[in-house]
Order: C-alpha cells, then structure tokens, then sequence
C-alpha cells in the first residue's frame, strides 16, 4: 500500500500592475469570460440530471441514472481542474480513482457511485458556478471598457476567489479520502483471503484426515466382524496393526493442520522459536535473527510468522539458493522483517510465486511489501507490519 501525495498548488504569479496587461492578466482575464458560458453548461447538467433522476427514483432507471451523473460530474471536475491548471497556474491532483468492486456487481457499482464524495462536490462546483459567471462575466466586460486602469487588480481578486473556489471542491479530500479508499479496497482483500483460507482448510479436512479416518472406521468394522465370527487368526491382527498406522498418519495430518491455522509454537514461545522451526523444515541453511523486545500483538504476530513461512517455501522452491536469512526487529512503531537469500533472484510480485497475495495480505493490515531481487541475485525482501502490544491480560 503505498501513499499518494494529495495537494494543491500555485505556480508563482507576476504581481498585479496599474493598467499592466501582461500574459497572465489576459489569461486571468479569458478565464473570467469563459465562466459565463462554461458556468451555464455546468448547471443545466446539474439540474437536468438530477431533476430527472430524483423525479425518477420510484423507478428501476432513476438511481442508475443518478449514478451515471456523479460519473459525468467527475469528468466535468477533470476539465475545470484542467483549466485552472493552464489559465489560473494552479495545479491539483487528481481525487483519487472510483475504488474497485470486488463483487463486480451491478449494485455494488451503484452504491459506490451514489455515495462518491468527489462526485457530488462536483455537482455543487458546477451548481455554483453560474451566478459566480454571471457575476465575473459582467464584472471583466464592463471592465475592460470602463475600469480599465484597475482591472488587473480586479481580475486577480476574482481569478482568486475561482482559485479557491477549486481548491475547496475539486481539490482531493486530504488523507481522509485517500484512506477511505484504500480501507475499502482492504476489506475486499481481507474477506477474499478468510474465504479462500476457509477453503483450504476444507479441503485438506475432507482430502486428509477425513478420508483417513473412514478407511480406518472400515478397516475396524472388518476386523471386528472377522472377531465375532472367531476368526482371531493373522488376519485380523494385520487389519488392526493397519489400522493403527492410520490413525498416527490421520493424527499427524491433524497436527500439520493446526500448524497450517495457528501453530501453537508461535502461541507458547513467540516469533523467535516459530520461526526457528520453519527454518529448520526449509530445505536451505537458514540464519534467523530475531530483536524484540517483548512480543506483539497475536494478529500481528500471526502474519509475520505466516509471511516468512510462504517467503521461506519459495526460496525452497524457487530460489535454488545455497542459503537464507531471516532478521526480524522493531523500529517505533513497525515490525520488520527481512528475508534475504543468494540464489539466483527475479523474483517479482507477478512471478507467480504467492508474492501478490502476500501483498495483499500486508497491505490490507496497513504493512509494506518491497522487494528487491535483480536477475542473478541475491534476492532480499522486506516486509513491514504495524506494531502492536499485545494485550498483557490476554497474555497472562
């Protein structure tokens, strides 16, 4: 997840000058005229569209239709922002993009449309805007014929009332905008992977331990009709020995599941032993380097142990390094956390190794993922995780 910088500002403009018309005066000044005419398109839009819209909310058209105006109203936004960036030398960003549906459904698309907040400061810029023209239309006319003399200094008075009039509805909404956002973009991701977590668990259930478990349920009713039939012979003894290693395979597979959930060496010792037991299952020589002064938060923790276990699968995998490390530390209020290793590198979140997910999963906690791995090594990935106490009740 990574911060856009949200703000506005105002190429240095020459002072204005008694009877002084240079370029920026005549550019204030073709501004100032062209608010009449752009002014009364702006509010014939808003008014047509959300007359109608409203008139026709009762029906299956008037909410969709509204939705299409705010969209429309963004386009409007753009080009006046677009404006003011060429006759006024002020430059905005751009609000931040219509968040993605995860749902891709029609009225989730309609929801997020009927509350865009920059949409509808649009619609009131535009709304606005025609008595504003009128005024700055009479005003500039009557002026280059009558006032003359003082017109630049009445032209940059008004050119800076539109500056702030684009700066206070078009402009971004600060970071509140930014992290409305993005937090709406994380719920989809957190759902997504609880949902496709769910599923694995799932499957590894009913594709493990359970299929197990009834092939030992079958092998005990056989051994137990052969016994009431009296036949206490080799037989049966073969069947019970088999179905005893059954239930330590079926047992083991639990075991490796509720490592898969939460591994209760990460709940008894912390981060440090956990992953010192992943790195002795890795197929690599793993150094492991843990400064923590005392142990996060569990949910925090939970992500940094499942991180480095996908982070230290891949170098098994993928890497074909001779050796790994892992450092994890604290810094303020972050948890980071470090993975390096020397094979042969170009790794890349759409190399399809997990990277993206982890991604995901970072960002959607408010965390960093970088990596840096160029062709041919070595390849170190840092990931960073908000730092938080775990609870010391909850501990105890």
């Amino acid at each position: 997840m990574t911060a856009r910088a949200l703000s506005s500002s105002t190429s240095p403009l020459p002072p204005a000058r008694f009877a002084g018309y240079d370029r920026q005066t005549w550019k204030e000044i073709a501004h100032l005229l062209v608010n009449l005419p752009l002014g009364v398109a702006g509010f014939v839009y808003v008014v047509a569209t959300l007359a109608t819209g409203g008139a026709l909310a009762v029906t299956v058209v008037g909410l969709p239709l509204l939705a299409g105006a705010l969209l429309g109203a963004r386009l409007l936004g753009r080009a006046e922002r677009a404006r003011a960036r060429k006759l006024l030398g002020l430059r905005i960003d751009e609000p931040s993009p219509m968040p993605k549906q995860r749902g891709h459904g029609f009225f989730s698309w309609l929801w997020s449309s009927l509350k865009d907040p920059v949409g509808w400061r649009t619609m009131l810029y535009s709304f606005m805007r025609l008595p504003w023209g009128v005024l700055t239309f009479a005003v500039t006319l009557v002026g280059l014929f009558v006032l003359w003399p003082v017109l630049p200094y009445l032209v940059r008075g008004l050119t800076n009332a539109d500056r702030a009039m684009v700066r206070g509805l078009l402009s971004p909404s600060d970071e509140l905008e930014r992290r409305i956002v993005e937090l709406e973009s994380d719920r989809g991701v957190v759902v997504d992977t609880a949902a496709a977590d769910l599923r694995r668990i799932e499957r590894d259930l009913h594709d493990g331990a359970q299929a197990r478990l009834v092939a030992l349920a079958m092998g005990l009713g056989l051994a137990k009709e052969k016994l009431l039939e009296g036949q206490a012979d080799d037989t049966v003894a073969a069947m019970v020995d088999e179905a005893h290693g059954e239930v330590k395979l079926a047992l083991q597979e639990l075991r490796d599941l509720a490592r898969g959930i939460h591994p209760a060496v990460l709940t008894d010792r912390g981060l440090d032993a956990a992953l010192s037991s992943l790195a002795a299952r890795c197929t690599v020589p793993v150094k492991v380097t843990a400064d923590l002064p005392h142990r996060p938060a569990a949910a925090i923790e939970g992500i940094a142990y499942f991180t480095v276990s996908e982070l230290l699968q891949n170098v098994s995998k993928h890497s074909g390094a001779r050796s790994a490390s892992v450092d994890v530390w604290r810094a303020d209020q972050r948890l980071l956390i470090q993975v390096g290793d020397d094979g042969r590198g170009g790794a890349s979140l759409d190399g399809g190794t997990g990277m993206a997910g982890l991604a995901d999963r970072l960002g959607a906690v408010d965390g960093l993922f970088v990596i840096e791995s160029p062709q041919g090594g070595p390849t170190t990935i840092t990931a960073e995780l908000p730092w938080r106490d775990r609870d010391r009740a909850a501990q105890a």
